[in-house]
């Protein structure tokens, strides 16, 4: 154990994990100012989970900083450390809706807005990436402003099948959800990556080669299945910002 580490706070593997996750995030420049936001479910039924806190840079948020909110809480916004509002209307009503997504992260990160901003939001499967996304993505075409209660509450009802791992946000970004803090992020930097493949891919203008739908699907469930992949890419991230000397433990 570090100097850094705090082995008295509460779901410190869970804080510990999402701290550095929203470190890299914005390492890889998929942050926007003190927006977005990653929470994770810590009790079996999903109503309790760690949030970050309202106003806080991703590139300095540590394991302590790290709020813990009740999602059927209606006081929640009275607290003296309330969440953003948004963050609260978004994750409270996913994690209230659906006990499977343990983990939900939204980001406005560029391709993928790029994406939600298209009159055809949908990803085809041109390379293995995207076909990672292969039918479990759907696109919200119907944006009604920020994403304060009424607004999540219709989000979230768009991702009660467990099969949907990823919303385009039409006209906004992105979420994803996922059963750990790993795969989530996994899930998160992968589409952001077959975005960009497909933006770019868009911009010569020349015809795409899209796979056929029994192999895009094989593709995806051979992404489901790869063993320790998601593990092992958050492991790394853990261990660069230790050999760093970052304060994301603390």
């Amino acid at each position: 154990m570090t100097q850094h580490e705090r082995p008295n706070l509460s779901h410190l593997a869970e804080r510990t994990d999402l701290a550095a996750c929203f470190r890299w995030t914005a390492r890889l420049n998929m942050h926007e100012a003190v927006a977005n936001h990653f929470s994770c479910a810590v009790t079996a039924d999903g109503s309790r989970f760690l949030m970050n806190p309202n106003g806080r840079h991703f590139s300095r948020i540590r394991a302590s900083d790290l709020l813990e909110i009740d999602a059927n809480d209606p006081a929640t916004m009275d607290r003296s450390d309330a969440p953003d509002p948004t963050a609260w209307g978004l994750h409270g009503s996913v994690h209230r809706a659906c006990p499977h997504a343990r983990v939900v992260m939204h980001v406005h990160s560029i391709h993928a807005t790029v994406l939600a901003s298209l009159a055809d939001s949908r990803l085809p499967a041109i390379d293995q990436n995207t076909a990672m996304f292969f039918g479990r993505h759907v696109v919200d075409d119907h944006f009604g402003g920020m994403a304060f209660e009424e607004e999540g509450a219709r989000c979230a009802a768009m991702l009660a099948d467990p099969k949907i791992t990823t919303m385009v946000m039409g006209n906004h970004g992105v979420l994803v959800i996922g059963p750990t803090i790993a795969e989530a992020f996994h899930r998160l930097y992968y589409f952001e990556r077959a975005a960009e493949t497909y933006i770019r891919a868009l911009q010569t203008g020349r015809p795409l080669r899209v796979l056929p739908d029994e192999i895009a699907e094989k593709t995806a469930r051979e992404w489901e299945s790869y063993p320790g992949f998601a593990e092992a890419h958050l492991s790394e991230m853990r261990a660069i910002l230790d050999d760093e000397g970052s304060d994301y433990r603390s």
